[in-house]
């Protein structure tokens, strides 16, 4: 349990959420905003989670082939992601074409992509 006193309620929720960083796990299918701090070949790692990374593999970038994620993003950029899952080995795999990306919401699919699945 903590406890958090205070007179100033902005001063509260900074140090609630500096505790929440700390001890807060990513959750599985929530949405985060995130930061492009690296671009390679096979996708981009974005900081998404306090100190947290995850890749947001290249397929996974928008609906549409990409020769490099660099043809869309550039680090430092923020974009919207979903939290897919871990891998075997515990990797963070986050997904960016299932987001509107100029909202942060869930992106509606389409009939023919429904289809698709």
């Amino acid at each position: 349990m903590i406890k958090i006193a205070s007179s100033n309620a902005d001063s509260i929720q900074k140090a609630h959420d500096m505790i929440y960083s700390i001890v807060a796990e990513p959750e599985e299918g929530k949405i985060y905003k995130g930061k492009v701090v690296k671009l390679v070949d096979f996708g981009a790692f974005v900081n998404f989670f306090g100190k947290r990374d995850g890749l947001v593999h290249v397929s996974q970038i928008e609906n549409r082939r990409l020769n490099h994620p660099s043809d869309v993003l550039k680090e430092g950029q923020e974009v919207w992601v979903k939290l897919l899952g871990f891998d075997d080995r515990g990797k963070v795999r986050l997904s960016m074409k299932v987001v509107d990306q100029a909202t942060g919401q869930e992106a509606v699919k389409t009939e023919a992509e429904a289809d698709a699945e």
